[in-house]
């Protein structure tokens, strides 16, 4: 490993030697090519030790975390925190947590760069403003779908009366007429007053 933190792992592959015994055998293989530069393996350091200039070592607390693809998010979480407040956070917590732990100061970071007055109770206050705008309105439209309930409940209800008032109407008329047509006829009854028979009878002693 070297001083930014880079492990070089060199291997190489040692030359054949040729015998007398055994240098008429191989002179009729063919040739082998051997490695003329040594094979080198690197390992990137993480972001978090990359950017503070450190060796990477293999139980680095901060390597989980951030990842050599991911150095905004070392530099956010270290503007605001430091890297020492990062370490002791992440060792104070178990390993369990300590992603969540990760996430939540990143996000609090940027809050913090965005709105260096506020920060994150910014943030929290402005979307606790819209939740209570949001329950107003939810409110509103509640009381106005009871309102519209109400409407149909009346609006049912004066129909029903419409409707009886109708069936109450026909059938008076309908027994008005029965008792027309049962009724006797009086002009065409013999005791009437106004029968013919009954008028002449009346005006006989008179001529006589």
């Amino acid at each position: 490993m070297d001083s930014n933190g880079y492990t070089t792992t060199t291997s190489t592959s040692p030359h054949l030697s040729s015998s007398p015994s055994t240098s008429s055998h191989n002179s009729s293989l063919p040739p082998t090519s051997t490695p003329s530069t040594a094979a080198v393996v690197v390992v990137s350091p993480c972001a978090a030790c990359k950017i503070l200039r450190r060796k990477c070592v293999e139980n680095c607390v901060l390597a989980p975390y951030f990842p050599p693809s991911e150095p905004v998010k070392f530099t956010t979480a270290h503007r605001v925190f430091g890297a020492s407040n990062i370490i002791k956070f992440l060792q104070e917590l178990p390993e369990c947590q300590r992603a969540d732990a990760v996430s939540s100061m990143v996000y609090e970071a940027n809050a913090r760069i965005r709105d260096p007055i506020y920060g994150c109770a910014g943030v929290i206050c402005h979307l606790q403003k819209q939740m209570n705008e949001l329950q107003v309105q939810l409110a509103m439209a509640q009381a106005e779908i009871v309102n519209i309930q109400c409407q149909n409940a009346n609006l049912a209800l004066i129909y029903m009366n419409m409707v009886q008032a109708q069936q109450t109407s026909s059938d008076s008329e309908q027994s008005f007429n029965n008792s027309v047509d049962n009724s006797p006829n009086i002009l065409s009854t013999n005791g009437g007053f106004f029968d013919d028979n009954n008028v002449c009878s009346l005006w006989e002693p008179l001529w006589t």
